[in-house]
């Protein structure tokens, strides 16, 4: 596809995420992120895919009937190019990284994540939803051409057991941000380098991570995935790499600044050099404190709160409630000592008052 078309469709997308409607925002943003993953695997979507997407975004048809075009698509095409051949895999699974985005369920369990992978790759590898039964290395250009050392085939099971159970062990409850963000990279990493299956362990582990998010009440991000999938991968590689004898060690500092930008709003320059095991800059672990949440002790339950304040101060408990996931009587409660801590505080009472957000973020 020339890269002019590309051009005006992304500015297109840019434009419904900043002026349309909530949905037509939502669905924008799914499907750039859907379109952005495609990147780790060296993928590009076509003209066709950029059409359909559009015509879904402005409601002129669901998620299903974008689905079924594509796949039609591909499947009456008698003559095709090698680009447009080349774009297949893209296609089919940006439509279904969208419509699974859209969807409000999730399952916090080593099966959701199979129950994605399936989803994601039905058709188009031999063992979509399954666990690899053979171990593998992988060449990566961040380690010179160095493997990471992935879970052996017979462990695969035993080892997604253990992680998920300690996860859902681990409490978030009082946890500050910034600890909540660098536990999230640990977790994320974790699981990533078992790698489970054969292929599409990347964007299958995204679209997981970006559900399991958003179950903390966070309207996450996605935009920084669409842009940085690549950065992504590559901190989850970094994050699982040892080599003493040259003095590099395995470190998730890459993926805290990924995650810093994705869930608290964070400017860190996320560049793929700066990961590269032989790059010695100073920028490679600095953040950007200069555009940085000053509420360095709020939790991520209390972030998302004044996120959703800052975005419309006369909000109900009831509506927060809903936006958030959780219970009316936990936001009152929460708003309540978010007023007792400074955090935020009531204006012209319950009935007509409207929410002020006393720090910054």
């Amino acid at each position: 596809m020339p890269r002019n078309d590309h051009e005006k469709w992304q500015m297109d997308l840019e434009e419904y995420i900043r002026e349309g409607e909530p949905e037509q925002s939502e669905k924008s943003t799914a499907w750039k992120t859907a379109i952005g993953l495609q990147d780790v695997d060296g993928l590009k979507t076509s003209k066709y895919l950029l059409e359909t997407a559009k015509e879904h975004i402005e409601g002129r048809i669901d998620i299903k009937t974008a689905q079924k075009r594509i796949q039609s698509y591909y499947e009456q095409r008698q003559i095709r190019t090698e680009i447009e051949e080349g774009t297949k895999e893209a296609d089919i699974v940006s439509a279904r990284i969208t419509e699974l985005l859209g969807e409000r369920t999730f399952q916090f369990s080593p099966a959701e994540w199979k129950t994605i992978h399936k989803r994601l790759f039905k058709d188009i590898f031999p063992h979509a939803g399954e666990y690899r039964t053979y171990n593998i290395t992988k060449r990566e250009w961040v380690l010179n051409g160095e493997t990471v050392l992935y879970a052996s085939a017979d462990s695969i099971s035993d080892t997604l057991d253990y992680d998920f159970g300690q996860e859902k062990q681990f409490s978030y409850e009082g946890l500050s941000a910034s600890d909540a963000v660098k536990h999230i990279a640990k977790f994320s990493s974790g699981i990533w380098q078992i790698h489970p299956f054969c292929e599409g362990n990347t964007r299958s582990t995204a679209v997981f991570i970006i559900k399991y998010l958003k179950t903390f009440g966070f309207s996450v991000n996605n935009e920084i995935f669409a842009e940085n999938s690549w950065y992504f991968r590559n901190s989850l590689v970094r994050a699982n790499y040892n080599d003493l004898g040259k003095g590099i060690s395995a470190t998730t500092i890459y993926l805290e600044r990924f995650f810093e930008n994705l869930l608290l709003g964070y400017k860190n320059e996320l560049k793929n050099r700066f990961i590269h095991v032989d790059y010695m800059g100073q920028s490679a672990i600095q953040s950007a404190t200069g555009d940085a949440s000053k509420c360095n002790n709020c939790t991520l339950e209390e972030l998302a709160i004044l996120k959703e304040l800052l975005k419309n101060p006369s909000i109900t408990q009831k509506e927060l409630a809903g936006i958030i996931g959780k219970s009316e009587r936990t936001i009152k409660t929460r708003t309540v000592e978010m007023q007792e801590k400074g955090l935020i505080r009531r204006e012209n009472g319950k009935r007509n008052g409207r929410w002020e957000v006393l720090v910054n973020i």
